[in-house]
């Protein structure tokens, strides 16, 4: 057979396998393994070979001290803090609490970088507090299901660790890159959320300002924990130390902080470890498989003649993005973001870097692409997330109130395309 034939074998086997609900690493494992073993002909010693290539990293050990770091700040009930603390200051705003849950979710992410915990974490403490003051569930829960994937975005993101990695990009710009369009993208959401309430003012109550004397109580509140961002990711945008290295810093700083604020437990840091290695783990069998995948697609020539036919449509720069735009909102609706990324870079890269773009821009604006896919049915996680914490709202629901800020999102990934001098302004001055 040809080797066109054999990779579009192995690709529907792939979705046939996924289809039966076979587990996204086992099935891409499976179906390398199968095309490695009777398409390319190469010993099984190759798994080993390929798995300590993709995984021993010193990238990828930033994976689970942040991970860390972001449990150990949400069991030690700092999150309420920072809520509360963030409502002193914004809750003025028309729809204050939804801009509160935006602007805490990027705070969030500076410590978290999980979409997921994020969304959990809001729908447990936002939510009953919104719903008691009487907004309109959809600008509520629009607000928690979007608000939570910029954690994914704002550095440190797991995602940009293993794209880094990947690619083999320097993290650090990865994540000075991502910073100002995740700032812009919060203030973009939370406008939003100030237009929606002009515009239908029952959707939200309009809420007194708080005192000055209390917005600095709040702040004195959370400064501990934003002296640990400032730490981490100023030593790292500073060229004190690397990812890796801040991470172990940040790690370190959290059980600090957690013992000051009193909320230091075995129990907590027990938690926190398992979760560290549980998603640890979870990624790096998903690395694996994928580079295991993509060494044998490449093998066969798949992946370089897809680049090439992709190329030679004719349609363009921004007509190639277009398509590859719409490409990810696609497979966002039945893939994790992970996934989607492991599996796609080695037809996506050589397009994107022959179009003229850098390749850490392309990390950031896959980021945006991939948080779309955590709000999109029929398999958006955060969708699942949120209906998980608050069954009392269906999926689909969830996913219509998330339709207006996936429209700004969206705006936000083509202002990229527009002007990538947005991303790559800081880590350019930085380094």
């Amino acid at each position: 057979m040809s080797p066109e034939i054999v990779s579009a074998l192995l690709m529907g086997g792939l979705l046939l396998l996924l289809a039966l609900g076979v587990e996204i690493g086992v099935a891409m494992a499976v179906a390398a393994s199968i095309g490695l073993v009777f398409a390319v002909d190469k010993p099984l010693v190759q798994m080993a070979w390929t798995a300590w290539e993709s995984l021993n990293s010193f990238t990828l050990l930033a994976m689970p001290l942040f991970i860390f770091m972001g449990a150990v700040f949400s069991g030690s009930g700092a999150v309420n803090v920072l809520f509360a603390a963030l409502d002193k200051w914004l809750g003025w705003l028309p729809g204050g609490l939804a801009s509160v849950v935006i602007a805490a979710n990027g705070v969030f992410g500076a410590i978290s970088g999980s979409s997921v915990a994020a969304a959990a974490t809001f729908s447990m403490i936002a939510y009953p507090e919104m719903e008691k003051r009487g907004y309109d569930p959809k600008l509520s829960i629009g607000a928690i299901a979007v608000g939570g994937t910029l954690s994914v975005l704002v550095p440190p993101s797991l995602i940009l660790i293993v794209y880094g990695s990947w690619e083999n990009v320097s993290v650090a710009r990865l994540f000075a890159a991502a910073l100002i369009p995740g700032m812009v993208l919060m203030l973009l959401l939370m406008l939003t959320v100030i237009v929606m309430v002009k515009l239908k003012p029952e959707l939200a109550p309009r809420s007194q300002p708080a005192s000055w004397g209390e917005r600095i109580n709040a702040i004195k509140d959370m400064l501990p924990w934003l002296a640990v961002i400032l730490l981490v990711m100023g030593s790292i945008f500073g060229g004190l130390m690397t990812p890796t290295e801040a991470s172990a810093l940040g790690a370190i700083l959290a059980l600090c902080i957690a013992w000051y604020y009193n909320t230091l437990s075995y129990a907590m840091v027990r938690n926190a470890l398992l979760s560290a290695v549980k998603v640890t783990a979870m990624i790096a069998f998903i690395i694996f498989a994928a580079r295991l995948l993509s060494f044998v697609l490449q093998d066969l020539g798949a992946t370089a003649k897809v680049s090439s036919a992709v190329l030679d449509l004719g349609i363009g720069k921004y007509g190639t993005m277009l398509a590859i735009v719409i490409l990810y909102l696609i497979l966002g609706m039945f893939f994790d973001s992970m996934a989607m990324m492991l599996l796609t870079l080695s037809f996506v890269m050589p397009v994107i870097l022959k179009l003229g773009y850098d390749p850490v821009w392309w990390g950031v604006t896959f980021v945006l692409l991939a948080e779309i896919g955590l709000v999109t049915p029929p398999f958006g996680l955060n969708l699942f997330t949120i209906h998980g914490v608050l069954p009392k709202f269906s999926v689909m629901f969830i996913a219509r109130s998330s339709l207006p800020f996936l429209a700004v999102m969206i705006l936000m990934v083509w202002i990229l395309i527009f002007f990538p001098g947005l991303a790559m302004w800081l880590p350019q001055r930085l380094y």
